[in-house]
């Protein structure tokens, strides 16, 4: 059984509460938190929106979403129950003046000392209005803290004036700029295995490694989200926050200590070394794409452009030759491919390293050493090595998996990302959210990118949903005489 750190009693007021993204994942993960004894007694939960409901209701809501989106767990009933005494509604209106507040202000009037976190899952426009509602409101106290989903901003400019609004209210020791992926088990423990084997950081550089893939392809479309996706895009949605995380913790430094601003620091300078990407790159270095009708799992998939009603240019589809300017990794290309309406859901590291000097062993015998991190759906690491294959009729060469599965080895229920990053906010804990300087450097490379495409006038290529990505995806590899690892 695994241990889990206490935290303090707190009061936790999640704003948007009845979206998607607070039934499909934060509830859920604040009940395994429940269930696993992490919730003190004294902390309470309290779900803001403005539907017109009560209490009650809005309880029976964030059960029916826990049987919905996690059919397999089996829950104890009565601490289910239990866990929902602590949830409350409160119905408020966000851009309401703060004279309409006084429900919140009420639930939260007898707070005993409990540590206060205002959590926005809402449109990133409501960001600063809520912050200036909760300061108008004097419910922003000088300890609470508040934490705002990405996407912060759709550019540099207007995540600038997010962040200036938020921060006139909460300053930046008590901002949480959460990204999932960076509370995804595998993602943590590429620290560790970097940085605690011996083994391996000597080897970490340009000197034994190849170059890096970094893959997060998901099978879903837009779905719900087309309005907000179409004037997004996969650069947007996911290569500007979740790719450059997992691609700053593969390429950083050693940082002194696992102080959270010791670690930042060390990732805002690989961002700042990234390379931009302009104009004359962008047929080289980038391939965009959009997917049409097709096959996922067997199932018929529309197109995008029937998803979203309309002829569209957004990109769905997104692959990156990204380039590390420092010593570390000069020459080592950092591949980045993310799509919607892949073939498979699946989220890994690759790192490939360089194929021996002197094939003593035949030529093509044996292939290259890889590293494989398997962020999802089942997280583990995977190292490839050339083994002599088993049997008589001479020396053969073979290529094997040492597999560490973490379900398999540890024989522990391993807990979502929010779970692990809900109670760092909790603790106080900043490690694994991001500092505003590092949202600027992201905005600032993603901006130039975007900028690029847009003078180029290219259109996005068409892929088949079901797929691995338009086939310019796989030339632009190829080009490099790599290609990517899709494991079957």
């Amino acid at each position: 059984m695994a241990e889990f750190i206490p935290v303090p009693p707190f009061d936790l007021v999640v704003f948007g509460a009845t979206g998607d993204l607070s039934l499909r994942k934060l509830f859920p993960s604040l009940l395994h938190r429940f269930l696993d004894g992490q919730i003190p007694a004294q902390s309470r939960i309290i779900g803001v929106a403005r539907s017109e409901m009560d209490t009650r209701a809005f309880r029976q809501m964030v059960h029916e979403a826990h049987l919905k989106f996690a059919p397999k767990d089996h829950i104890d009933e009565a601490k289910c129950a239990e866990f929902l005494k602590q949830v409350e509604y409160v119905r408020v209106d966000a851009t309401a003046p703060a004279s309409e507040w006084g429900a919140l202000k009420e639930a939260l009037a007898n707070g005993k000392g409990n540590v206060r976190i205002f959590y926005l899952s809402t449109a990133p426009s409501l960001f600063v209005t809520i912050a200036q509602r909760l300061a108008e409101t004097e419910l922003a106290t000088p300890t609470s803290r508040i934490v705002l989903e990405k996407p912060i901003g759709r550019d540099l400019a207007s995540s600038r004036a997010i962040n200036d609004g938020v921060g006139a209210v909460f300053d930046e020791q008590r901002t949480f700029r959460i990204d999932h992926y960076l509370g995804k088990e595998t993602v943590q423990n590429l620290l560790v295995l970097r940085f605690a084997n011996m083994l391996i950081e000597p080897i970490w550089s340009r000197a034994t490694i190849d170059h890096v893939q970094i893959t997060v392809a998901e099978e879903l479309g837009v779905e719900s989200r087309a309005d907000y996706y179409d004037k997004s895009g996969a650069l947007r949605d996911m290569v500007q926050n979740h790719m450059l995380q997992l691609l700053c913790l593969v390429a950083l430094e050693s940082p002194n200590s696992m102080d959270a601003d010791a670690i930042r620091t060390e990732k805002l300078k690989v961002l700042s070394a990234l390379r931009r990407i302009g104009p004359a790159d962008v047929a080289s270095k980038t391939v965009r794409g959009q997917y049409k009708a097709g096959l996922v799992n067997g199932a018929k998939a529309p197109a995008y452009a029937e998803e979203v009603g309309k002829a569209s240019r957004t990109e769905t589809f997104v692959a990156i030759k990204a380039e590390v300017d420092n010593w570390r990794w000069a020459g080592v290309p950092f591949y980045l491919r993310t799509g919607k309406r892949m073939g498979s859901r699946r989220s890994e590291i690759v790192v490939q390293f360089k194929d021996t000097p002197v094939p003593i062993f035949g030529a093509g015998a044996g292939a290259p050493n890889k590293l494989v991190l398997r962020l999802q759906p089942d997280e583990g690491v995977r190292l490839w090595l050339n083994m002599k294959e088993p049997g008589p009729g001479g020396l053969r060469v073979k290529t094997a998996p040492l597999d560490l599965s973490f379900a398999e080895e540890f024989n522990v229920r391993y807990p979502d990302a929010y779970e692990r990053l809900l109670m760092d906010v909790v603790r106080g804990n900043l490690s694994l959210f991001m500092r505003r300087d590092e949202v600027d450097a992201a905005w600032t490379w993603a901006d130039a990118l975007l900028a690029a495409w847009d003078e180029s006038g290219s259109e996005p290529h068409l892929y088949p949903a079901g797929s691995n990505g338009p086939t310019q995806s796989a030339l632009m590899m190829d080009r490099d005489g790599r290609a990517w690892w899709d494991p079957e």
